[in-house]
């Protein structure tokens, strides 16, 4: 759980502002959204594999 304080002065949009930054920055939503199912191991394995065999392919087509 993120803690924002609010200054005497500060506005709420800008405590808004300040909320949405720190949740980016700490990728909360991701992590929020990765945990709402169960993922298998040999899935998570797959995955990555899948990525890693995408970016090489990607960094491939750009060397040439």
């Amino acid at each position: 759980m993120l803690i924002i304080k609010k200054g005497e002065k500060e506005s709420i949009d800008k405590v808004l502002k300040k909320y949405k930054r720190k949740c980016r920055e700490t990728r909360l939503l991701k992590d929020i959204r990765a945990r709402k199912e169960f993922v298998k191991a040999s899935e998570k394995k797959r995955k990555t594999k899948q990525k890693a065999v995408y970016l090489q392919k990607q960094k491939d087509k750009w060397n040439q």
